[in-house]
């Protein structure tokens, strides 16, 4: 989003760009559990893909990249077409890991891909409203994207249905990203707004009437949902661009993938292999501009800018009842109204922009 917004601000002469999304809305993960908690309308956490393209003179092909071609300099689309290229730019983001978590496949909902979530989660509220609806919800995944979906499901489903919704968080290690402070006030909140937690403990097992352990403790639950660990996305398999350990493409400090300078990768489907960073959205959108700019001087054959990471960045966390909890490296923590009014302010920011 943010290469198409800075070619439509300065287009690039002599370039046709093809931009290639599975869906026209796409949703914007920040504002997902704010969203799910009842502060925003369902529009207001996309972005019109098709509108954005047209903006910079793109051509939007809605259909799903399922492999690439390097040799043959083309894209694979799930219709049945290619698509040829010079230079390509992959941010296809990633999948659930739900190879550790036996039955989830078929019993419970992943957070990721965001738009599959959207549907489930209608629905799951729908059913909530019956007499015998779920009203035992369990979320396995202690990281922050975890935290968030616990705080936002506990305020919605609560504000619905009433107190006799019971959420379960279980973590098998706590989020990297948070510090010791934060993560002692994350964990008062959490007593404070009834979330059961199991931290240290991980899930092996879903089935229909909850999940298993890994010390063999069941935990009954009517729903489950999963935010774990990331997977690259089927469709880096056997395109032969630099991996790393975890299959997630390989790229230096330029954004361009280790073996292939006509492939440039951002966002959570990539690494970078000298300066590794957790899979946060935050990274992305620092990259964007840089991705921008290097795109732009490949094209008229200039050298390209070197990004490093930043180490420490700012994580808020919303507790579903309009406030919010922040840190940064690995002392600042802190939280009230205001700090959900900043993150609230930094969400509508970042959307205006594409408004």
């Amino acid at each position: 989003m943010l290469v198409l917004q800075a070619f439509a601000r300065r287009p690039e002469p002599g370039t046709r760009l093809t931009l290639v999304a599975k869906d026209r809305l796409t949703p914007y993960s920040g504002m997902l559990p704010g969203h799910m908690a009842g502060f925003y309308p369902r529009d207001a956490l996309h972005i019109d893909l098709e509108r954005l393209a047209r903006r910079c003179g793109a051509v939007l092909i809605q259909d799903e990249a399922i492999s690439f071609d390097r040799d043959a300099g083309q894209v694979r689309l799930r219709g049945g077409g290619t698509i040829s290229y010079d230079i390509l730019s992959i941010n296809i983001g990633i999948t659930p890991d739900l190879s550790d978590l036996e039955g989830a496949e078929e019993h419970a909902l992943a957070v990721k891909p965001i738009g599959d979530l959207l549907p489930k989660w209608d629905q799951l509220v729908q059913d909530a409203h019956k007499p015998d609806g779920p009203r035992r919800i369990v979320i396995v995944g202690g990281g922050v994207a975890g935290i968030c979906l616990a705080f936002a499901v506990s305020s919605s489903l609560r504000a619905k249905v009433g107190s006799s919704i019971e959420v379960t968080l279980v973590s098998a290690s706590a989020a990297p990203e948070i510090n010791s402070r934060m993560r002692r006030r994350v964990e008062r909140a959490l007593e404070r707004r009834g979330i059961k937690v199991w931290a240290g403990c991980a899930a092996i097992a879903v089935d229909p009437q909850g999940i298993t352990l890994a010390g063999g403790r069941r935990i009954p639950a009517d729903r489950v949902l999963v935010s774990t660990q990331a997977a690259p996305p089927p469709a880096l398999q056997h395109c032969g661009l630099a991996k790393d350990e975890k299959d997630f493409l390989a790229v230096g400090p330029t954004l361009q993938v280790l073996n292939d300078k006509a492939v440039f990768a951002a966002g959570d489907c990539a690494t970078m292999l000298g300066h590794p960073r957790p899979k946060a959205g935050v990274f992305a959108v620092r990259q964007g501009p840089v991705l921008a700019r290097n795109l732009r001087r490949a094209l008229r054959g200039e050298a390209l800018e070197t990004y490093i990471p930043q180490r420490r960045h700012l994580v808020l966390i919303g507790t579903g009842d309009g406030q919010a909890i922040g840190g940064r490296g690995r002392w600042l923590a802190f939280e009230g109204r205001w700090a959900w009014r900043l993150k609230d302010w930094l969400d509508r920011r970042f959307m205006r922009r594409f408004s």
